[in-house]
């Protein structure tokens, strides 16, 4: 990951990337072992939440 960043990059820059990329890894950890919703599912949730 380090080496896609410029050469100009923060170290803000830096910690928000690595952010990410953590955030990313435990949602497909939770994907895996808690399962998903699927698309559908998901529409059909927001759409009865929006109504309201």
């Amino acid at each position: 990951m380090l080496n896609t960043l410029p050469d100009s990059s923060s170290f803000e820059d830096i910690q928000y990337h690595l952010y990410v990329l953590e955030k990313v890894q435990r949602g497909l950890e939770r994907a895996e072992t808690e399962g998903v919703v699927s698309h559908e599912n998901a529409k059909a949730r927001l759409d009865t939440w929006l109504v309201s």
